[in-house]
């Protein structure tokens, strides 16, 4: 295990975290969330010694051994088999069946493996680093977003070897239903603090709001109590028979502790612009063939018609040409044979990982956004810039100092300020958080237009895809039916292969797709549509409520003031009328304070039930009947 004790992290003016302490125990396998920018690869290179806190320190035991996936792409030795073989640990250095089991996991092909290291692509080099970290078997793994480079069936392959890891783990991936099905306990960072929970990101969550809520009812309350305190002495200090009073809430007032009002995070909230379309189809493709090279042909006689509206999701392993096929939907590539014919009302958005590199270093966000408007509105840009998370001086960040996150938010930003009705998006949750991608969920599921997309994401596959593309074994084919569907009906053929190889321990430790009797009973997109549609109006009674309280306060206060110069005046009449009124605002005042009290409790209890129906979506099953087999 390890120790991190009263650790701090300064950047300039921007604290990361302070004074946070937790313990990693023996067998724990930690989720790490929180917003981008926060800090949570900075604790782990603080972790490795690549970094030094600003204060703390990190308590590691001796001969204690941290695996970690380098992003250096150099190898010394010939092939991938023996890069692989050259990190089992030394007592086990013969059991070369452990590099060959976890490099097939990972979708090194065993044809591949006496391939030198140099013929793969970065994603494939990363992941052989990846499968050295886990042949060497350290007592801690540290994985920053595994799951970037890795299909489908990788990913389910590593899910299921960590859930049998004996060590301790220490995981960050903005993929929640990985990570849930992985942890066993969750770590966030939020507000310069940590907080450490037995279980998911959904009872983290809960248990956060809960918090929170619980924080800003206090907070209010002591601000009431102190406006009080503060106004009892004013009116009475110049009072000799009052001296020992006002003294009394003097040494109270110095005793209670200041809360501050907990700053509202930013986070993307943001639609798509649709641009209309009344046509039934908006294009067909006939007969497509297309190869890089004229030797291996990486896309065979395939044919699709698309309507209006529909969520198609293109899968299946890397390399063999999903995103090679959303190019050619964009008109970014053209077909060696066949054709795609669109309507000619047809407006494309197109989002690749790769075009993040057409940014321009010395733009700003602003720039880059405003180039893609094509009315040239420069309020309409601001406006993308801010639902993206880049307000005020922020959008007049150079895109050269931005992360590959924040570059990611701009290219979507790129979208938003111009009308389609065709979206092609191509692994579009890379680089974003967890609730930036609840946000990008949102935004497609609100979307009016037509969505084709590239993802390895099982959660987005359950909750949008109505139709899939599918790449499996050389093959080309449209699967008519949704993700849980195809699961049923054989899934990932790799999948069942790598299963049969890594059986588990305990049966029960591994979560695994079960059939149902009806499918899904409902899309994580419907979710979060009724979330929106449940909570939204809950906080703006919320906000209102508290915007009446700070009214009655502002009177109360005037009433006091009055009832201040009415009694130096010894003025009786005008006593008791502003008795009367204080009397009255004051019982208004704890009369909103209770409403806004059990309001705020039904509004963290229907927000923990979404996430709790959110979470539990993917897992929502039940045993078939026998008319199911």
């Amino acid at each position: 295990m390890i120790r991190v004790e009263n650790l701090s992290k300064n950047y300039g003016e921007l604290s990361l975290f302070s004074e946070i302490s937790f313990a990693l125990n023996h067998r724990e396998r930690l989720g790490v969330v929180g917003r981008n920018g926060h800090g949570k690869t900075t604790l782990f290179r603080m972790i490795l010694g690549k970094e030094n806190p600003d204060a703390g320190s990190i308590v590691v035991p001796k001969s204690y051994r941290i695996g970690y996936v380098s992003q250096n792409l150099e190898f010394g030795h010939p092939t991938i088999i023996a890069e692989a073989i050259s990190a089992l640990p030394v007592i086990e250095e013969a059991q070369h069946w452990k590099a060959e089991k976890i490099l097939a996991g990972l979708g090194f092909n065993q044809t591949e493996f006496q391939k030198p290291s140099k013929a793969f692509s970065g994603g494939y080099q990363i992941r052989l680093n990846l499968a050295k970290a886990l042949i060497s078997e350290p007592d801690l793994l540290l994985l920053d977003e595994p799951t970037n480079f890795l299909d489908i069936t990788s990913i389910r392959w590593i899910e299921r070897f960590l859930q049998q890891w004996s060590h301790e783990v220490m995981l960050i991936t903005h993929d929640r239903s990985f990570m849930d099905r992985v942890v066993t306990h969750t770590m966030g960072i939020h507000r310069q603090k940590v907080r450490k929970i037995e279980g998911d990101t959904a009872k983290y969550y809960a248990q956060i709001a809960s918090d929170e809520a619980v924080y800003e009812k206090t907070r209010m309350k002591d601000a009431r109590r102190r406006k009080e305190i503060e106004q009892f002495i004013t009116r009475f200090r110049a009072k000799a028979r009052q001296a020992n009073l006002v003294q009394s809430r003097r040494k109270t007032l110095q005793k209670m502790e200041k809360k501050e009002k907990l700053e509202k995070l930013r986070i993307l909230d943001f639609s798509f612009n649709s641009s209309p379309f009344e046509a039934r189809n908006l294009f067909n493709a006939r007969n497509i063939i297309f190869s890089y090279d004229k030797q291996k042909t990486l896309i065979r006689d395939f044919n699709i018609n698309v309507a209006t509206g529909e969520r198609i999701c293109v899968v299946g392993p890397n390399g063999k040409g999903k995103s090679t096929l959303l190019r050619l939907l964009a008109g970014h590539l053209l077909p060696d044979s066949g054709r795609i014919k669109y309507h000619p009302d047809v407006k494309k958005g197109y989002f690749e990982q790769g075009s993040v590199k057409t940014l321009v270093d010395s733009r700003t966000v602003l720039d880059e956004i405003s180039l893609s408007n094509p009315d040239g509105d420069r309020q309409r840009a601001r406006n993308a810039c801010g639902a993206m998370m880049f307000s005020g001086d922020d959008a007049l960040k150079k895109i050269s100092v931005l992360s590959g996150g924040e570059k990611s938010r701009v290219m979507l930003g790129k979208l938003l300020v111009s009308p389609t009705n065709l979206l092609l998006l191509d692994e579009p949750t890379n680089h974003l958080d967890m609730e930036s991608c609840d946000a990008l969920l949102a935004a497609i599921d609100n979307f009016d237009g037509t969505v084709i997309m590239v993802t390895h994401n099982e959660m987005f596959l359950h909750a949008l895809a109505q139709r899939l593309i599918v790449f499996q074994n050389d093959h080309l084919d449209v699967f008519d039916g949704r993700y849980q569907r195809f699961l049923d009906k054989g899934g990932w053929q790799d999948d069942r292969r790598t299963n049969s190889e890594l059986q588990p321990a305990d049966p029960k430790a591994v979560t695994s797709p079960k059939r149902t009797k009806k499918g899904l009973r409902r899309q994580r997109s419907a979710i979060i549509s009724e979330r929106s549609r449940v909570l939204r109006p809950l906080q703006e009674q919320a906000t209102t409520m508290e915007s009446e309280i700070e009214k009655n306060e502002s009177e109360l206060s005037r009433l006091n003031q009055s009832m201040q110069q009415a009694s130096q005046t010894q003025n009786g009449t005008r006593i008791t009328e502003i008795s009367r009124a204080i009397h009255s605002c004051q019982q208004a005042i704890d009369r909103l304070f209770e409403q806004l009290h059990d309001l705020t409790r039904e509004l963290e209890t229907r927000k923990a039930e979404f996430e709790t129906r959110l979470q539990n979506l993917d897992s929502e099953t039940e045993s078939p009947s026998p008319s199911d087999q």
